[in-house]
């Protein structure tokens, strides 16, 4: 009787210590999932991402997108867009790049984020290559070119909300690699999602 009480009471532990293992697994791990799910989904304020392209319609409609780019302090970069505004039909694919340059004496990563404004916008702004949200290393004096394809679902056409929409901002933060800075925005992309904000800052 004694036994198998004990095996039971063994068979609770195990069951017990593997529970607190898992827990802790995945709250060591919280950061990096999220960072992949905002990678493959985006939300509120944020592009959608997609692997291809999932409509052939175009209409005459044109949004003018802006591009802006910005770097945290602690990282040496010298970072901009390579194109300068543009109009897009709705539907209408487009192939843009940045180009990030590395000004410090020694390799530098980093990490984008990216945002969209008006935050509305963000589900209809689907981007089907993209850097954002990946480990970006660059030697000392080098520079690096990153290319980004998307295009605007025709549906925000037949949004009420958009229907006086003119133009749209795709921004991107880069922050340094692995630094509290960059677990910090992330944890702020988090919150936002959580709480309904549709607009979502990267700072």
């Amino acid at each position: 009787m004694d036994d198998d009480l004990n095996k039971k009471n063994r068979r609770t532990g195990y069951i017990i210590l593997a529970l607190v293992v898992g827990m802790l697994a995945l709250t060591a791990s919280s950061v990096e999932l999220y960072r992949l799910y905002c990678k493959m989904t985006g939300f509120g304020g944020q592009a959608e991402r997609s692997d291809t392209k999932t409509t052939d319609l175009i209409l005459d409609r044109q949004i003018k997108i802006r591009f802006n780019t910005d770097v945290s302090d602690n990282l040496p970069w010298d970072f901009r867009s390579d194109q300068a505004p543009l109009s897009l039909k709705l539907g209408q694919e487009a192939a843009i790049s940045f180009s990030a340059k590395n000004l410090g004496d020694q390799p530098f990563a980093g990490t984008a984020i990216y945002n969209v404004d008006p935050p509305a916008a963000g589900v209809f702004f689907h981007k089907t290559q993209c850097f954002c949200f990946d480990y970006q290393l660059i030697g000392p004096g080098k520079e690096a070119h990153f290319p980004v394809i998307f295009y605007i679902d025709p549906s925000l056409d037949k949004n009420p909300q958009l229907k006086d929409l003119q133009s749209i901002t795709l921004s991107y933060r880069f922050f340094k690699a692995d630094s509290p800075e960059l677990e910090k925005a992330l944890e702020d992309f988090y919150d936002a999602k959580n709480s309904g904000t549709m607009s979502v800052k990267i700072k």
